[in-house]
Formats: C-alpha cells, sequence, structure tokens
C-alpha cells in the first residue's frame, strides 16, 4: 500500500474534492512507476487518474457505517505522534 495514500471515509469535515484527486494521482504514480509521464503516456496517466478519482468518489458516497466519524485534527496529531516515536525526532505540533 501507498504510505502517502490516506484513510478518506468517515472523517469530518468529509474529504474534499482535491484530497480524493490527490489520493487518485498518488495511486497511478505507484501503479506506473513514474512520478511524471512521457508525452506518449500522458493521456493514459491523466484518464486513469480521472478514472479512479470517479471510482473513489462513487465508493465513498457508497460506504455506510455506524461509528462516528473521525476528527481530522486528532487524528493528524495521533500520526506526528507515532511518527516522532518511530523516527525519534521533535515534532512541533501546531
Amino acid at each position: 500500500m501507498c504510505r502517502n495514500i490516506k484513510t478518506l471515509f468517515n472523517f469530518e469535515p468529509p474529504a474534499t474534492d482535491t484530497e480524493i484527486r490527490a489520493a487518485a494521482e498518488q495511486f497511478v504514480r505507484k501503479i506506473s512507476g513514474s512520478n511524471k509521464p512521457s508525452k506518449a503516456n500522458t493521456a493514459a496517466f491523466e484518464q486513469a487518474i480521472d478514472d479512479i478519482d470517479a471510482i473513489v468518489h462513487n465508493l465513498l458516497n457508497a460506504l455506510v457505517t455506524a461509528a462516528p466519524p473521525k476528527d481530522r485534527e486528532q487524528e493528524a496529531a495521533k500520526a506526528r505522534a507515532r511518527s516522532a516515536q518511530r523516527f525519534g525526532t521533535v515534532v512541533i505540533d501546531r
């Protein structure tokens, strides 16, 4: 799994179109093994991003849960704490 792709479901506020698009782009980059496609592959690269973006929107709209939405700031603070513990670095809490 790509480490940079973050969970987008069941957050308050909900995932934005920009976050969904970024996740789709990261996924396509990982699958293709390319950060930036050649001119010959640009159309296929962009089409894949568009397709995955639409699929993720459909998925997030269809998923249901009884769990309360997670708070983005609290989850980000937990991630920073895990990172500081794992890598032994000082992380400034914003």
